[in-house]
Order: C-alpha cells, then structure tokens, then sequence
C-alpha cells in the first residue's frame, strides 16, 4: 500500500513538474519581435534595359563602278588600319590615269618651251600665262584620275572587325555606292540605355567627364561583364513620349566579347533619399494587396494596408501607410490575428535590417 502511493505521488510530481515546463515555454513562445519602420538614405541597384554599340561602327561602300575583282577578307575577321579588303577591276581606272600622265607630260614640255620663248621676247607674256595654265589643268586631271584609280582598292580606315557581306561575291557588278559590308571597332564600347526624368534629375549634379558614374553590364545570359563602364555623357534631349532621356556608359573592350547590337542590362547604383524601409518578412498579401501588422497603445494587432514603392532585397521602401513611429510585427505573423493582444519585444530596426538572413515564421 505504502509503495502504491509512494508511486502515485512521484507521478504527480512528474506531471506538475512538465506542466510547469510546458507553460515556461509557452510563455516564451507567445512573447513576439516587433520594430519600427526606419527613414533612411540609401542606395539601390536598378537595371534599365541598354543597347550595346561599337566605338565606330561604319558602312563600307563602293566609290566606283566596276566588277569586284578580288574580296581580300572574310566575314567576322579582324583588319588592321589601311589593310586592303576589296578590289574594284582597275584597268578602266588605270588607262585614265595613263593618259592623264601624258598629257602632263605634254603640257609641261610646251609650257618649258614657251618659257623659253617668251625669255627671248619671241613670245607674248599671254602666251605664257596660257601654257602654265594648260599644265596646272593637266596636272588638276591627273589628281583626279589618280584619286578615282585608288577609289578601286578598299582599305580599312581604321582596326576593327568586318561585318556581314551585302551579296559581294567575285566578279559582280558593283556600283557607285553600293554596301559591301561594315567595320566595327571593338576596343571600346558605347552603352545606351534610358533613365527616368526623376533619376536624371537627381544623378545630373553627380556626372561629369571629370567625376562619371560607374555601372555594371549584365549580359544576356545574365552574368555580369568582367569590366566596369563610365557615365561620362547624357545625350542632349528627352524622348517626350516615353519622358526618358539616353545615358552612354563606355565598357573597355580587351578580349573583344562584346559586339555590336548585342543587348542587355546596365545595373546602375540610384540613390534614395529620406525613405521609408521596412523588413519584407513584416508584409503579408491579400488580393496582391500587401499588409502589416501594427501594434497599437494597448499592445492589440490592427492590420493596415500599405503602398510599397521599390524592392530591395529583404526590404521594401513604403510609400504610404506607415510612420517611423508604428511598431509593426517582426515575425509571427502566421501565428496571430487582427484584434489579438500581444507581448511583444521590441527590436532596433537598424539592427533587424543588419541582419535580415533571418526568415520570416
């Protein structure tokens, strides 16, 4: 009997003592983390969609009419300054210049002969000026010709990549003017992408040739260029439909990735003064409509509605809805109600945000 009651008696004990456990830690668990929305400066990164450009990027055009004779270059290869690429048959062009050069040949010697003359007073002083004038034109034709005759080579006129060939094969007619190809020089290259009236009014002051933005090219397989580029030029006018003006950011070049018209996007630092920030664990959605928690004089949950304008990471920058002084639930918020009463511990919100790798409960 005494052994059945000593028994009995340990278990209550045993009961009391889990009990006791059990509403410790359910104290514990019913005390939440809540904080404050912060008013702060701060920096986002924004991507804006760019269109990448060479440095030069220029049309090769025929200057002269003639067959294609020989095609020097491939499509896609790299030339060097003066390096010729397309042959026009020259001999048209070289029996011009043939004769050009006699008919220097001729005027030079009747115009020293009439020099001679005219030395003597055989000749007239009239007769003279003609001759000389008859060698400047002969002399004036054979630039010409000469020029025409070089206008049969087509020469790079700077380093660079070749383009595509605009239907050039050997021995076609080509005309005056007709598109060979183009040449790009890909050492550097220019970056053009449109930026809100807003945020040029506010990065205006902070660009110049001496002070330029640093941004980043993402690519189009998402991975971030291995150089940075510089904002040293904002194009003179604003597209008035869309109320964006064009930023050129240059990109140095050296392995000669980047080609003309690729695309992708510039990330760009934008900087956002005296905001509103809170953690995004603190929002929950309803009909895309997102909400807090907010914790009013006798510790009761009200829930609010509240606007967001950028997204940061793990934060939003509210745009309505909320003052640096409402307390608003940290986390625990799948755990609460609106209208409930809380015991809350409230938290630094300079401290929460320093460590947002938390997850929200």
């Amino acid at each position: 009997m005494k052994k059945t009651l000593i028994v009995i008696m340990g278990l209550c004990v045993l009961l009391c003592h889990t009990s006791c456990k059990h509403e410790k830690k359910k104290e514990k668990e019913d005390i939440y983390y809540v904080t404050t929305p912060v008013r702060m400066d701060t920096i986002i990164k924004k991507k804006y969609v760019c269109q990448i450009h060479s440095i030069q990027h220029i049309e090769l055009r025929a200057q002269e009419m003639g067959y294609l004779q020989n095609i020097y270059v491939d499509e896609g290869q790299h030339v060097k300054k003066g390096e010729l690429l397309f042959q026009i048959m020259p001999n048209l062009y070289q029996a011009e210049m043939s004769k050009a050069e006699a008919e220097v040949n001729f005027a030079e010697i009747e115009y020293k002969n009439t020099k001679k003359l005219a030395s003597q007073n055989v000749v007239s002083s009239n007769e003279l000026a003609m001759a000389k004038a008859k060698l400047a034109k002969a002399n004036a034709e054979l630039s010409l010709k000469k020029v025409h005759f070089q206008f049969t080579q087509i020469r790079a006129p700077f380093d660079g990549y070749i383009g595509r060939f605009n239907d050039v094969r050997l021995g076609s007619l080509i005309d005056e003017g007709q598109l060979l190809t183009s040449l790009s020089d890909n050492s550097q290259m220019w970056v053009y992408y449109n930026v809100p009236e807003a945020e040029y009014l506010n990065l205006n002051k902070q660009i110049s040739k001496d002070n330029p933005l640093e941004v980043e090219l993402e690519m189009a397989n998402t991975k971030l260029f291995s150089d940075k580029g510089l904002v040293k030029t904002i194009i003179a006018d604003f597209d008035n439909e869309t109320g964006n003006i064009p930023f050129r950011a240059t990109f140095p070049n050296p392995n000669k990735l980047l080609r003309h018209g690729e695309t992708g996007n510039i990330q760009m630092d934008v900087p956002l003064e005296n905001v509103v920030i809170i953690p995004q664990k603190a929002t929950y959605e309803i009909l895309d409509k997102k909400y807090v928690y907010v914790v009013n004089d006798e510790n009761i949950l009200e829930a609010r509605m509240v606007e967001t304008g950028v997204e940061m990471k793990n934060l939003f920058v509210i745009t309505h809805g909320l003052k640096t002084s409402d307390k608003i639930l940290l986390e625990g918020i799948r755990k609460v109600k609106e209208n409930q009463e809380i015991k809350y511990e409230l938290k630094d919100p300079k401290k929460v945000i320093a460590h947002l790798d938390l997850h929200a409960e």
